[in-house]
């Protein structure tokens, strides 16, 4: 079922399987952002990673001496939401634990995500809710998938991605198991532009670690319409698209896959969350069009 919202600005349309963001429509541009899902390609839209980001090594962990399988990404971007509050630029969405995620995921826990409109401003918050008696382990990450080229008659090679700051851009390489390899790679040096190529993601996606930036831009040279992606909070950001497909992934990740060298011990593992019994945790990001 899609569940739609809008103000004067915008129109989302959010589909409660995943919770997944698939529209996103300015009135005053008359533009979709969103990459339309053609499954030729990626047939996902805006997926939530949770309750891991990435891939595990021989994609298991373990937790209190016992091995867990959990696939790729995890599994709240394939499982049924529920809408719990809906209002005029609101809308919330809901995924608690069952039985058959405690098999994968053998903790209680409620993750909401809550869309909310602010003029031309839409913000997306995941809050994660422990519901048991001792710590929630886990990650939560963003896969946004924007449309480029925006406009028609425009090409990918006119679009690039602007750094709020002037960056020293190190990629970390990502191996074939889809793990993260122990040295990064020089990328860019000294600046904030990165331009869009369809041979930027050959090898997989950029993933970066603590960059100095919390907002990147996608811009044109072609014309004056884009957006801004804010992601204050987030220590991980990801950036990718298939090949030949007409969109990029900005993804801010509060997680990242297993290292090459990981013990697969998930309250070891890098970039985990922890909170406490009865605890809340909450991350916002945020996208400006225009």
């Amino acid at each position: 079922m899609i569940i739609s919202v809008e103000n004067k600005y915008l129109k989302i349309s959010i589909e409660e399987k995943g919770a997944e963001l698939r529209s996103v429509i300015n009135k005053e541009t008359g533009l979709e952002y969103m990459w339309s899902g053609d499954p030729a390609f990626w047939g996902k839209t805006s997926p939530i990673l949770f309750p891991i980001v990435g891939t595990l090594m021989r994609d298991s962990y373990w937790y209190k001496n016992k091995l867990y399988i959990l696939t790729r990404h995890g599994f709240a971007r394939d499982s049924m939401f529920q809408t719990v509050d809906k209002t005029d630029d609101t809308v919330t969405f809901s995924l608690l634990s069952t039985p058959a995620t405690r098999e994968k995921y053998p903790f209680d826990f409620e993750l909401r995500i809550l869309y909310r409109l602010m003029a031309n401003t839409l913000e997306v918050s995941y809050r994660v809710i422990n519901r048991q008696k001792e710590n929630l382990y886990f990650s939560v990450g963003a896969h946004p998938a924007f449309k480029i080229p925006l406009i028609d008659g425009t090409s990918y090679e006119d679009y690039y991605l602007q750094f709020e700051k002037i960056e020293d851009l190190k990629r970390w390489p990502i191996s074939r198991e889809g793990l993260i390899k122990s040295e990064p790679i020089s990328l860019l040096n000294d600046t904030s532009v990165l331009k869009l190529t369809r041979h930027l993601f050959d090898e997989d996606a950029l993933v970066f670690k603590h960059l100095k930036s919390e907002k990147i831009s996608i811009k044109s040279t072609a014309h004056p319409h884009g957006l801004d992606f804010y992601f204050d909070g987030f220590p991980y950001l990801g950036i990718w698209a298939a090949k030949n497909a007409d969109f990029v992934c900005i993804e801010p990740w509060c997680g990242i896959a297993d290292s090459e060298s990981h013990d697969q011990q998930l309250i070891s593992k890098e970039g985990i969350n922890k909170i406490s019994e009865n605890e809340s945790w909450t991350r916002r990001w945020k996208i400006t069009s225009y």
